[in-house]
């Protein structure tokens, strides 16, 4: 028999957090971050990482743990949630994985295999030094197919999907050749909102964040190290839009809108996301009536 795991999904600023911990209290769960950012020490208000207080003594795992020199990709989420997952069912506890970032999310339950290379280092320093635009020329040569997966402004996909190419093995075939198999007893949840209401409250949540203090986070972070905009962590929306203003005196009012603007296009990709990869059960969380249905749905699905 699987093992069962609820998961909460859905876009950016859509009430995720809270719907986990309401969720966490009712079924004896404990709940895993399924956001690539909220991991690192330091990141707190750009990534809208929950706080203590938010908590409600509510177990957290993979939140607020790896500095932002360590290295953190969907391999070591991988393995470190599979652990962390069964860990949580030998207690008889439920695991539950909270977050946006999908890919991680899939790869941490279907049957997703990754492959170890050595690293060319020369050939990644010649990547490293090209544009997107060029990245996603190489990359529409060497492994067309890898691109129906890849968005185009996704840098660091499109670097490793041109090197395991150049070592032999395309990204597309890796892909191809698994099932694509639930490894366990899963229970998606999406929480959707009108579309207009949803983009509004992005705006909102921004400015909310200027106002706990995000810009004095991302100062803070960049005095300490001047290298900073080149690492994985400031890749982050809510983060590397801060580049323009520090190394080219963008205005701040600019870089917030550049945030705002780019949430709500990440929140549209989410959806196509979710939409299309996962089997999601979704909720309308402007449904007077949509906590009830859905505590009822998760009910009878761990009665099953």
């Amino acid at each position: 028999m699987k093992k069962k795991v609820l998961v909460i999904a859905g876009p950016t600023g859509v009430g995720k957090t809270s719907c986990s911990i309401l969720l966490a209290k009712q079924f004896q769960g404990e709940i895993i971050n399924g956001d690539a950012m909220q991991v690192y020490k330091g990141l707190n208000i750009g990534t809208a990482k929950i706080t203590e207080a938010e908590k409600e003594s509510i177990p957290h795992y993979l939140l607020d743990c790896f500095s932002i020199y360590d290295e953190y990709n969907v391999k070591v989420f991988q393995e470190k949630g599979r652990k962390i997952m069964d860990t949580i069912n030998e207690r008889g506890s439920l695991p539950i994985i909270c977050g946006g970032t999908g890919l991680y999310i899939k790869s941490l339950l279907y049957d997703y295999t990754f492959q170890t290379q050595a690293k060319d280092e020369e050939f990644i320093s010649f990547l490293q030094g090209l544009s997107n635009s060029q990245l996603y020329a190489l990359l529409r040569h060497v492994d067309p197919n890898a691109l129906q997966t890849i968005h185009p402004n996704n840098r660091q996909r499109m670097v490793r999907a041109v090197e395991m190419a150049h070592a032999g093995t395309k990204k597309s075939e890796v892909i191809a050749s698994q099932q694509h198999e639930l490894l366990y007893d899963a229970y998606f949840i999406g929480l959707t909102m009108d579309r207009e209401r949803l983009y509004e409250r992005i705006n909102q949540r921004v400015d909310l964040m200027m106002e706990a203090g995000l810009y004095e986070e991302v100062k803070n972070l960049a005095a300490q190290e001047s290298d900073i905009w080149q690492m994985q962590c400031f890749q982050s929306i809510g983060y590397k839009e801060w580049q323009a203003h520090f190394q080219a005196d963008e205005s701040i009012e600019n870089c917030v809108n550049q945030i705002k603007k780019n949430s709500r296009n990440f929140a549209k990709r989410q959806y196509t996301w979710f939409h299309n990869q996962l089997q999601m059960h979704w909720y309308d969380v402007e449904n007077e009536h949509w906590c009830e249905q859905m505590i009822t749905d998760v009910e009878t699905w761990l009665r099953s």
